[in-house]
């Protein structure tokens, strides 16, 4: 059985008002892998396993928690020092870093349309920590989106109200089908006067991983029609 978003957002909500964990770690398996390294985050108690949940097996736990684009590159840099390839960490980090600016240079100067990104769909969320930065980056306005800060709950009366040019469905853990599946049910909300296409935020959007890079490239073609080599 497959949860709609506002079903999911309302289990989500009732647990963490109950004060119930989202996730259960089998220690017995976790035992059996052996890990050296454990890599978890504190960024989200919502998206992935926080680090004070993970069980003591005696494995190095690295929690990387970047609120930025420059603190996506350092996280990489530091996963890579803690692994022991120091190198490739900092050669990661600044190609995902070149590869962002090569797009602000390509649509400087280019008219800025108006953006909302929306993290969640029902109800929508405006985005927050690095996603703001990416619309920056790929040439557009965020209407709503916070950079370095969370998401937040917001209503798509307000969307309206704060009159993008272009909606971007990138719910947070899905795939480009499966928000195009969730903007579907929800079509009654949406001014048609929008542009707006959906998003893998799941691969390029919502994980602070060298990858966003692609999906500011993404957000470039879809502001400005231009591909990014």
């Amino acid at each position: 059985m497959q949860f709609s978003g506002a079903q999911i957002d309302a289990q989500v909500r009732s647990a963490m008002h109950n004060g119930e964990e989202l996730y259960a770690i089998d220690e017995t398996v976790l035992r059996q892998l052996a890990p050296d390294v454990i890599i978890t985050q504190d960024l989200c108690r919502v998206c992935a396993v926080s680090s004070d949940n993970v069980c003591d097996v005696g494995a190095k736990v690295i929690s990387l928690d970047p609120h930025t684009i420059n603190e996506v590159a350092q996280s990489v840099i530091d996963l890579g020092a803690a692994l022991g390839v120091a190198a490739k960490g900092k050669q990661v980090a600044n190609h995902m870093l070149e590869r962002i600016e090569k797009v602000r240079r390509a649509v400087a100067g280019r008219k800025r349309p108006r953006v909302f990104i929306a993290e969640w769909l029902d109800p929508p969320f405006a985005s927050g920590h690095w996603i703001p930065e990416m619309v920056d980056a790929a040439g557009g306005i965020e209407v709503l989106g916070k950079p370095g800060v969370p998401s937040v709950t917001t209503s798509w009366q307000r969307v309206r109200d704060a009159q993008p040019e272009i909606v971007v469905f990138a719910p947070c853990g899905f795939d480009e089908v499966r928000a195009a599946k969730e903007a579907a049910a929800l079509v009654d909300q949406f001014d048609p006067n929008w542009q707006t296409a959906c998003v893998n935020a799941d691969r390029f959007f919502a994980r602070p991983a060298p990858s966003i890079a692609d999906g500011v490239e993404q957000l470039a073609k879809i502001f400005h029609g231009i591909k990014i080599d």
